[in-house]
C-alpha cells in the first residue's frame, strides 16, 4: 500500500466505540439541567465538538449557566463505562497494515488528553500512539476550524496536503477542508449525506486501505 505522508485519525468513533455511549451520557445530563435532549439530538448538535463548544451551544439555547460541574460529572460517567470500551471494528487490522507499510499516523481528538488516555489504554492503543496525539486542548480554536489538524501535521513535520484525515463527524470533515487536507468520512455512525464534503465517505474500516492508498 502506497499512500500519504501522514495519516490523522480522529479519536471517538473512528478508533474507540465511543460514540454512543459520550452521546447518551450527554444527553442525559442536558436534560437533567433542565435542556431536553435525546441522543440523537446529541449527535446532530455535538458530535466531533469540544466540550468548550457543547457549553457554549447548550447555555445560549437555555439562557442561563449550565452546572459548574457538569463536564466532571459527564467525564466520570464516561470513563466509567469505559471498563467496556472496544476498538472500532477493522482498525486494529488498519493500524497493522499502516505500521507493515510504514505509514506514519497520529491521532488528532477534540476530547481533552485525559479522555484520549483513558480511552487509548482502554482499548490497548496507547503505545500506538503515544508521542503522537493531539487534542483541542493543544490549539485555541477546536474544530470546526482547522487548527487542530494544523498544529498535529505541523508537530509531526508534514504539509497540510499531504495529510489523509479519518473522520466521522461533520465538524471534524469541516476542520480538515479548512485545513487543505484530504478526509475521509467514516459513516459507521453518522449519516453518509452529513459527510459529503468528504473526500470519499466509507461505512466499513476494511475499505480504508484502499483508499488511502489511492490518496
Amino acid at each position: 500500500m502506497t499512500g500519504p505522508a501522514l495519516v490523522i485519525f480522529d479519536n471517538d468513533g473512528v478508533l474507540v466505540d465511543s460514540e454512543r455511549l459520550a452521546n447518551t451520557i450527554l444527553a442525559e445530563l442536558l436534560t437533567e439541567a433542565g435542556l431536553p435532549y435525546t441522543f440523537d439530538e446529541a449527535v446532530r448538535d455535538f458530535m466531533g465538538g469540544s466540550m468548550v463548544s457543547m457549553r457554549q451551544l447548550a447555555e445560549a439555547r437555555l439562557g442561563s449557566p449550565l452546572p459548574a460541574d457538569l463536564e466532571d460529572r459527564y467525564h466520570q460517567r464516561l470513563f466509567d463505562g469505559f471498563a467496556q470500551l472496544q476498538p472500532v471494528p477493522g482498525v486494529r487490522e488498519v493500524l497493522d497494515q499502516l505500521d507493515s507499510e510504514g505509514i506514519t499516523y497520529c491521532l488528532a481528538s477534540s476530547g481533552t488528553h485525559r479522555r484520549i488516555h483513558t480511552a487509548l489504554t482502554a482499548v490497548g492503543f496507547w503505545d500506538r500512539f503515544e508521542g503522537r496525539i493531539f487534542s483541542s486542548e493543544d490549539v485555541r480554536h477546536g474544530k470546526p476550524a482547522p487548527d487542530l489538524f494544523l498544529h498535529a501535521a505541523s508537530s509531526m513535520g508534514v504539509k497540510p496536503a499531504e495529510c489523509v484525515v479519518v473522520e466521522d463527524s461533520p465538524l471534524g470533515v469541516a476542520a480538515a477542508n479548512a485545513a487543505g487536507m484530504k478526509v475521509f468520512g467514516f459513516a459507521a455512525m453518522t449519516a453518509p449525506e452529513k459527510l459529503a464534503s468528504a473526500d470519499a465517505v466509507f461505512r466499513e474500516m476494511t475499505a480504508l486501505p484502499s483508499l488511502i492508498s489511492a490518496a
